[in-house]
């Protein structure tokens, strides 16, 4: 995996996993973004390019003062940034590069002052996990849920993945039950993945979370997600659902 393509695995990771936020694409000129609101308010603008991203901050009046106390901390490259942008009307817009973990790293902390997180946990009551850190229990092919749950979730799995059959069920990973293990089904790759390491659980692993154990959404894409459709349709199929 390039530097790059973790860079963006920690995007998701922070932006999804801390706040509960609508993703919405649109366009910086020419080039596409996704822009993260809580209703009609931007709290950041991220701009989608071939090779990096480029992150939008607007810092007003408060947020401005917040930065100063700490501006020290900061790259000099921001500090310099923020130096020489004018303070307009509604506040410092700062348009960052970001291609790499360590300049991602100074954004996050330049968004927590933006905004606190706002995205409560899901509750461990009654979790049930697969082998790869999955939520079965939030999972619309899981038997152990019911028919009411599994039909609030199917909308936003069609948002998110697109229309499709959502009738294959599972008793839960590795079970009798478990889709991998019925009628000749060729494993999941974590399962394979276990069996070839012998390990029982993917938690045993040093490698854990890999790229393989996650098959919600890995990377950001141009198009609208909601925070509810980021909740249900993507958050169960992450391990830790980035706690």
């Amino acid at each position: 995996m390039t530097e790059f393509e973790k860079v963006g695995l920690e995007i998701c990771k922070f932006m999804r996993g801390k706040y509960k936020l609508d993703e919405v694409a649109g366009m910086y000129y020419d080039i596409p973004c996704l822009k993260f609101r809580q209703g009609k308010k931007t709290i950041v603008s991220i701009n989608l390019l071939e090779d990096h991203y480029e992150f939008q901050i607007i810092l007003g009046k408060a947020e401005r003062e917040k930065f100063e106390a700490i501006k020290h901390e900061f790259p000099i490259e921001i500090q310099e940034l923020y130096d020489k942008e004018r303070t307009l009307h509604d506040g410092k817009w700062l348009l960052i590069r970001v291609d790499n973990l360590h300049a991602f790293e100074a954004v996050k902390k330049l968004i927590l002052i933006k905004k606190k997180p706002n995205r409560k946990p899901f509750s461990k009551e009654n979790a049930a996990f697969g082998k790869c850190g999955h939520r079965c229990d939030l999972c619309v092919h899981y038997t152990g849920i019911n028919e009411e749950f599994r039909n609030t979730l199917i909308p936003h799995l069609n948002a998110v993945y697109g229309n499709s059959d959502w009738s294959m069920r599972c008793t839960g990973c590795d079970t009798l039950g478990c889709h991998c293990c019925s009628n000749d089904n060729e494993l999941c790759d974590p399962l394979k993945c276990l069996h070839q390491n012998q390990l029982s659980i993917c938690f045993n692993c040093e490698k854990y979370p890999c790229e393989q154990a996650t098959v919600g959404y890995r990377q950001l894409e141009h198009k609208n997600i909601s925070s509810d459709d980021v909740t249900w349709a993507i958050l169960p199929y992450v391990p830790r659902q980035y706690e």
